[in-house]
């Protein structure tokens, strides 16, 4: 389920993509799932095209979702993918951090602090 709140200063297509890959994330929505067409969830969502259509885009340019052409777009199995590097890429840090003993406070404002400074890039794989 999907809800958009049009009060909030997150826009719409924002609110949408993050609750998509919350759901791919946690599971709700599995691997291989048909996700409705963009005009059908712009429809019963009260939005425009070009709102779910820029969602949409940004979910498959994150690997989460996958467009068939007219078959449609489906969960991929890609984020699963991205979930398991991000899972081994913080065991590694965490295993950095004990070696050079920072405690898990300082551990997490370095993350924060690079996930937030906007010059994150992607590993390759």
């Amino acid at each position: 389920m999907i809800v958009i709140d049009v009060a909030s200063p997150v826009p719409p297509f924002e609110q949408l993509r993050a609750q998509l890959a919350r759901q791919i994330r946690d599971r709700t929505l599995a691997v291989g799932t048909r996700l409705p067409t963009i005009r059908q969830l712009a429809a019963n969502l009260g939005l425009a095209v070009n709102t779910v259509g820029r969602a949409y885009r940004e979910l498959e340019e994150a690997g989460l979702i996958e467009t068939r052409g007219r078959a449609g777009s489906f969960v991929s199995a890609a984020g699963e993918d991205g979930l398991e590097r991000a899972r081994r890429a913080a065991a590694d840090y965490a295993a950095v951090v004990a070696s050079v003993g920072l405690d898990t406070g300082e551990a997490i404002r370095i993350v924060q602090a690079a996930l937030t400074s906007g010059t994150v890039t992607p590993a390759s794989s």
